[in-house]
């Protein structure tokens, strides 16, 4: 089984290894330039490409203070709430539900339980937060399927 790489847990709570986005750049080379590949928040330097620059703490963010939202005294701030309410209501994942867990749980645990819930039953990779398939055994059009 694949472990998830701790770097791909994003400050905003993501779990860049089930995005679309990082599972083309990983498993779907062809892909380039038809989808977007990512390496993933943190391995890319960006922190959280979705609220570092819109963080409500004095930036803490942006400035590297923090290294998970819910270390903010903001947590969870209006932006991080917008965004969360996007990922419920399109991709049944909340990025404040994955932050709440990982202060309370530890981010070990947090993983094991990500592996657990997106693994593919076929192979043991991880399916796509967005278009729920594997690109690994698939057949992946776009990014959302």
């Amino acid at each position: 089984m694949p472990k998830i790489d701790t770097q791909l847990i994003a400050p905003c709570g993501m779990n860049c290894a089930i995005c679309s986005g990082y599972l083309a750049y990983k498993n779907q080379p062809r892909f380039k330039g038809v989808m977007a590949h990512c390496r993933g928040c943190r391995p890319r330097n960006k922190l959280c490409a979705f609220v570092k620059k819109r963080c409500a703490d004095n930036l803490k963010l942006l400035h590297g203070e923090v290294n998970f939202c819910f270390e903010c005294d903001c947590f969870p701030c209006e932006a991080l709430k917008r965004l969360d309410a996007k990922y419920r209501r399109d991709f049944g994942m909340s990025m404040i539900d994955n932050l709440v867990e990982i202060r309370e749980n530890g981010l070990e645990k947090f993983l094991e339980k990500q592996h657990h819930k997106y693994a593919c039953q076929r192979c043991g990779e991880l399916i796509s937060v967005h278009s729920k398939k594997c690109f690994n055994c698939d057949e992946i059009k776009s990014w959302k399927g």
